[in-house]
């Protein structure tokens, strides 16, 4: 499986970015895409998840009626659309392909077994 993320940028705080993921080699025991982010000095954290089954989505509480992760299945890309973007959401962002378990542990990456490279975010006045 393989992951290229793409649309980083440096923005102003309050603006849109759209980033975007290309996927390739799936197989069936793929199960969702993950979008990821890493900030210098702090954990990595799970942004957002889209199940491949049902594009059922799931967010981090504090990018929920923000940020919005979909799926283009005949361009195999998933997208991260991030608005209103705050000083705190600069960070390098990955797209993760995997099998996360029911719950909540895919914030923590828990399943998700391939990773992109990532995508710069910059948000700065």
């Amino acid at each position: 499986v393989q992951l290229v993320e793409s649309g980083g940028g440096l923005v102003q705080p309050g603006s849109s970015l759209r980033l975007s993921c290309a996927v390739s080699g799936l197989t069936s025991d793929y199960h969702a895409i993950g979008w990821f982010r890493k900030a210098p000095w702090t954990a990595r954290e799970g942004i957002s998840c889209i199940k491949l089954s049902d594009d059922s989505t799931y967010y981090k509480d504090s990018v929920k009626g923000r940020f919005t992760i979909s799926r283009d299945n005949a361009r195999n890309m998933v997208y991260l659309q991030m608005s209103s973007l705050k000083l705190e959401d600069t960070a390098l962002y990955y797209c993760a392909a995997g099998s996360p378990p029911d719950g909540s542990s895919w914030l923590w990456g828990a399943g998700f077994r391939s990773w992109g490279q990532g995508t710069q975010v910059a948000v700065s006045s």
